[in-house]
């Protein structure tokens, strides 16, 4: 019977932590040197060493009777005593977490304030998973994850197995109080309850067996219907439809129960919550068809200002994962990260972190266009350009800039978006969310001779539609949308078109009732990076020496060059955040000290975005570099690798990988 994976996390990162207190790693290290080296001096002469081998080196040493005495374990409580639900009070990932080697401590709760417990107690008829084969024993198959928001409270569900009937049986402790303070000692009214037209964000993601997420259903749910129970709670089916495309088609149904905390003494009319509700929603249709009818308006007058303008991409609207058309000021806004990100450039660097892939869609045609919320952007960990854009345009008007979100095409003429940020000079930045790089832009004088020496482009936009964010929005309306020849003073309403801050105010605005989610916080790194790059480290050594040895090969590490490519790794990822790198000198300098003469130093590094040491390994093979390193012949040859995991908020992280040998050459 295989255990569950935050049973396997949990039992690894006891077993590490005893190990690194006993100082153990570097003496087992030691005895699997003398074994190999008494295999190689043997009569066998092969040098290759079984498990066998090795475990009974280890015996005789005494290391495994140490470390058995060292670790205690208690047993657990019977699993057939079922104990009472919970509510979740704190966001944890049960399968991720690996840094915790001790229990997560709850957060403290005000009984003087109402909260709502949200209580999922299972699902049924997701029909697309009716067939979902039986993962073999031992084997993790493709899961289901819940994730909720709500008013900037986050929470996960524990993993469960993708199924027809998914068993997610998990419960939601959410504040409802509002932000404002002078509410500390007052006990929330049902009066007051009902005002709060925050919705829940229910976001579904299935995760397969590579580790690859897929969105499957976004849905907001509206919870105020139990402000007129007469027990306190109600349970009710919420039906969860499909995303972009699918977006009518449903996938499955979640079984909640709503309840609230303490519960209120008196209760609402039915009638009252209903018809609050609807007085809602008909201000927020009335704001949203004043906007759309001056929005058009707006339009009329810029098509009359050049006869080309409507070949320009001028984009106010567009469609979210639910299909729903917004403005797209209102995927915007100021997002600080607290002390998870220090800089807006490190908040560039883990924005291209996050996986790039397009929007499906079914059949021929053009891309499909899918702005995807913060909430399930996040979720997900993958996005197109455009998610990308608006939340490095978020983080970036969270550290304080001038950022716009800008709206164009790049050099093979091919949609896209990117960042703008202005200095108080005036002076305009390209970031670009995908690879975080930064360009700065000097615009092109098409009038000056050609004597006149021209600043060189180095940034891939072509041209440039519209600019955006939380606040304005421009139309590009100088007579070419030519970027080399833009200029970004958006004062000058001869080159810009502005819409009305008073109307985009009106459905993007703080005081408006919410058009969707409140945006979410980001949350700090699950992952331990010195744990999970010692077990990166320890598979690609075990997969190199399985190649070589199928090529016929012996291999022996070189710990101590090992860790000398340290400072390199953190000089690639510095570079990445920074610009600038340092430490090249010293690299230098230590490499040639430990490389003999007459020998020859061979160096590979790379980066990936996933956490799988077979793939990575695969793909470090497809370089002829690579493979030249790892399949080096000659003698006296010495391998070493050394993996660098540089974590950040999300769950993102950029692992670094570097390959190295040091050989006598034979001529």
């Amino acid at each position: 019977m295989a255990l569950p994976p935050e049973k396997i996390s949990e039992l690894r990162q006891i077993i590490h932590n005893k190990l690194t207190q006993m100082d153990v790693h570097s003496r087992i290290r030691d005895a699997v040197s003398e074994t190999m080296e008494e295999s190689r001096t043997s009569d066998r002469g092969s040098g290759a060493v079984g498990e066998e081998q090795v475990l009974e080196s280890l015996r005789q040493r005494g290391i495994i009777d140490e470390i058995l005495s060292e670790m205690s374990f208690e047993e657990e409580p019977s699993r057939d005593v079922r104990r009472p639900t919970k509510p979740a009070t704190h966001f944890v990932d049960r399968e991720d977490r690996i840094k915790t080697s001790t229990p997560a401590k709850k957060a403290a709760i005000d009984p003087t304030r109402r909260h709502l417990y949200l209580q999922v107690k299972g699902g049924k008829a997701f029909l697309e998973h009716l067939q979902e084969p039986e993962p073999l024993p031992g084997q993790v198959g493709p899961t289901f994850t819940l994730h909720v928001l709500f008013r900037g409270q986050r929470f996960r569900s524990k993993p469960v197995p993708c199924a027809c009937d998914p068993d997610i049986q998990e419960g939601f402790l959410l504040e409802l109080h509002s932000k404002g303070s002078g509410e500390a000692a007052q006990m929330a009214d049902p009066t007051s309850l009902l005002s709060i037209c925050d919705p829940v964000h229910l976001v579904l993601i299935k995760t397969d067996v590579a580790g690859d997420t897929a969105l499957l259903t976004s849905h907001y749910l509206e919870w105020r219907h139990v402000l007129g129970a007469q027990d306190g709670y109600i349970n009710t089916a919420v039906e969860l439809m499909g995303v972009g495309t699918e977006s009518k088609v449903p996938v499955g149904v979640l079984d909640v129960r709503l309840e609230i905390l303490p519960h209120p003494v008196h209760t609402l009319a039915p009638d009252v919550i209903t018809t609050q509700m609807n007085l809602e929603q008909s201000r927020r249709a009335e704001r949203e068809r004043l906007f759309l009818v001056y929005a058009k308006q707006w339009w009329r007058e810029f098509l009359q200002i050049r006869g080309n303008n409507s070949n320009r991409l001028v984009k106010i609207f567009a469609q979210d994962e639910n299909a729903t058309n917004r403005p797209v000021c209102s995927f915007v806004r100021p997002l600080q990260a607290g002390r998870l990100l220090d800089t807006p450039r490190q908040a560039s660097r883990f924005i291209s972190l996050l996986t790039y892939e397009k929007a499906s869609t079914v059949g021929g045609g053009p891309r499909a266009e899918q702005w995807c919320t913060m909430h399930a952007f996040l979720c997900r960990n993958k996005g197109d350009c455009e998610d990308h854009s608006v939340l490095l345009c978020s983080l970036l008007l969270g550290f304080g800039l001038d950022a716009y979100v800008c709206v164009g095409t790049k050099t093979n003429n091919t949609a896209h978006t990117w960042v703008l940020t202005l200095g108080m000079d005036g002076e305009a930045t390209f970031w670009e969310s995908l690879t975080g790089h930064r360009y700065s832009h000097q615009p092109i004088n098409p009038d000056d001779p050609p004597a006149v020496e021209q600043p060189r482009l180095q940034y891939p936009y072509r041209s440039v539609g519209c600019v955006f964010n939380h606040q304005v929005f421009y139309a590009n309306s100088q007579p070419t949308d030519s970027v080399e020849v833009c200029h970004f003073n958006f004062t000058d309403e001869s080159r810009w078109k502005a819409m009305s801050e008073e109307a985009i105010k009106s459905v993007c605005g703080e005081g408006t009732l919410p058009l969707g989610p409140v945006f979410p916080p980001l949350c700090a790194s699950l992952f331990d990076p010195g744990l999970l790059s010692a077990d990166l480290e320890l598979e690609l050594r075990l997969l190199v020496t399985e190649h070589r040895k199928d090529l016929g090969l012996t291999t022996v590490w070189d710990n101590e060059l090992s860790y000398l490519l340290t400072p390199a790794l953190a000089a690639y990822e510095q570079e990445r955040t920074t610009g600038h790198i340092s430490g090249n000198k010293e690299f230098q300098q230590a490499i040639r000290r430990a490389v003999p003469d007459g020998h020859t130093f061979k160096g590979f590094p790379i980066q990936f975005l996933h956490r799988n040491a077979r793939r990575a390994f695969a793909g470090c093979l497809r370089s002829p570099v690579c493979e030249e390193i790892v399949s080096c012949r000659g003698d006296h040859v010495r391998l070493a690798v050394r993996v660098r995991v540089f974590t950040y908020p999300e769950q993102a992280c950029a692992v670094w990988i570097m390959f190295a040998c040091k050989y006598r050459s034979i001529l």
